[in-house]
């Protein structure tokens, strides 16, 4: 499956919420996840556990680009995960705890992400399908973009992860 995604600092959460409710998004769910990352030799590997729903782990790959980017993913349960990835346990590189409202606008999902440890973000993403093409996806999400744009800060050009764990290997002043 492919999305086009793009994510941005959320500088004003109350603001987005309100653009959503003038687009006429649908409200789905505030979600508490926690996504773990492996390692692995290429690609992404999350184990993504929601409060009250299975747990699922996501293969996908990405550039690392503020602009909005083309994401190639699989959704895999526990037990094709094994089947993929092995039964061994693979190495956990760093774990991301978040809340999400989730909110759905035609084929483009809107995350309202408050990360613990790093602050508040906007994502979308537009799911590539037969009827909404990767043109359309950049589309939905540059229209997203402008009508969100007084509640965004700057664009993210990388995942969670790669931001959690550059904030565990800074080092702190009582390191030094």
């Amino acid at each position: 499956m492919h999305n086009v995604e793009m994510k941005a600092e959320l500088r004003d959460l109350d603001l987005a919420k309100t653009v959503c409710h003038g687009l006429k998004a649908t409200f789905i769910a505030t979600l508490e996840q926690t996504d773990t990352y492996y390692r692995i030799p290429a690609g992404r590997l999350k184990k993504r556990e929601t409060t009250g729903e299975p747990t699922e782990y996501v293969f996908y790959e990405r550039a690392n680009r503020p602009q909005p980017k083309l994401s190639h993913f699989v959704i895999y349960t526990e037990e094709q995960a094994r089947e993929r990835f092995g039964s061994e346990p693979l190495p956990v590189w760093v774990t991301v705890k978040k809340k999400r409202e989730l909110w759905m606008l035609g084929n483009t999902r809107i995350h309202l992400d408050s990360v613990e440890g790093l602050g508040n973000f906007l994502e979308f993403e537009s799911l590539v399908c037969r009827d909404h093409n990767i043109a359309r996806g950049h589309e939905s999400i540059s229209q997203l973009r402008e009508r969100f744009g007084p509640a965004l800060g700057g664009l993210i050009d990388c995942s969670y992860s790669d931001m959690l764990a550059r904030e565990l290997e800074e080092p702190t002043e009582a390191d030094l």
